[in-house]
C-alpha cells in the first residue's frame, strides 16, 4: 500500500469510528457535561489526569476551562494533575508511580468536585488509584476509556459516569476522547453561560 492510500485509510476509519461513537456516546457525553457544570456551579473544580497522550488531553481540557474555549467567559476552576513534575518525581521516588495522582486527588480534591480520569485501555494503575482516591473524597468520576473498559470499568459507582469509546486501536480511542472533551467544554459553558 502505498503512502496516500495509508493516509487515506486512516481518515476513513477515524471517521468510521467517530460515526459509531456518536451513535453510542452522545446521550452518556451529555450526562457527563451536565455533571461537571453542575460541580462548576456549585463552586466545585474539575481534576483530570492521564499518562502519556491521556496526560496531554488531561492538559488540554484544563486549559481549555481555565483559559477559554469558544467564547469570552470567566476562567474555570481546573487542574490537570499530570503537570507538575516536582510533584508527580516525588511521590513516584518516595512511594510509587502508581500514586502520583492518587496522594494529588486527595490533597485537592474535595466533595462536590470532579474527576476526570482518562485512559484508553482503562488499566493504567495510577489513573485507577486516582479513581479510588476521588470515591474517597466523595468526588465523582467521569471516566474516558476504550476497547472493553478495563479494571476501570470495575471501579466506577452510580453517580460516576463511564464513556467508553467502541473502538481498539488506541489512536483511534484517542481521536475520539479529544472530541469528547471538547464536548463536554461547549456543554459546561452552555450550562453556565448560555448559548453562544
Amino acid at each position: 500500500m502505498d503512502a496516500e492510500s495509508r493516509v487515506s485509510n486512516h481518515f476513513a476509519e477515524s471517521i468510521a469510528t467517530k460515526q459509531v461513537a456518536a451513535e453510542t456516546l452522545a446521550p452518556i457525553v451529555a450526562s457527563a457535561g451536565l455533571l461537571m457544570g453542575q460541580s462548576l456551579q456549585r463552586d466545585g473544580k474539575i481534576l483530570s489526569c492521564g499518562n502519556g497522550g491521556s496526560a496531554g488531553d488531561a492538559q488540554h481540557f484544563s486549559s481549555e476551562l481555565l483559559n477559554r474555549y469558544e467564547r469570552e467567559r470567566p476562567g474555570l476552576p481546573a487542574i490537570a494533575l499530570t503537570t507538575d513534575s516536582s510533584t508527580i518525581t516525588s511521590i513516584a521516588n518516595d512511594y510509587s508511580y502508581e500514586d502520583i495522582f492518587a496522594k494529588q486527588v486527595r490533597a485537592l480534591g474535595r466533595n462536590g468536585d470532579v474527576l476526570l480520569a482518562i485512559s484508553t485501555s482503562g488499566n493504567s494503575q495510577n489513573v485507577n488509584r486516582a479513581i479510588a482516591a476521588a470515591h474517597e473524597r466523595s468526588m465523582q468520576v467521569v471516566a474516558l476509556s476504550g476497547r472493553d473498559g478495563g479494571e476501570m470499568a470495575g471501579l466506577l459507582t452510580a453517580g460516576d459516569v463511564e464513556i467508553r469509546v467502541p473502538a481498539e486501536r488506541t489512536a483511534r480511542i484517542q481521536e475520539v476522547h479529544l472530541l469528547i472533551i471538547h464536548c463536554l467544554c461547549d456543554l459546561i459553558d452552555e450550562s453556565l453561560f448560555g448559548d453562544i
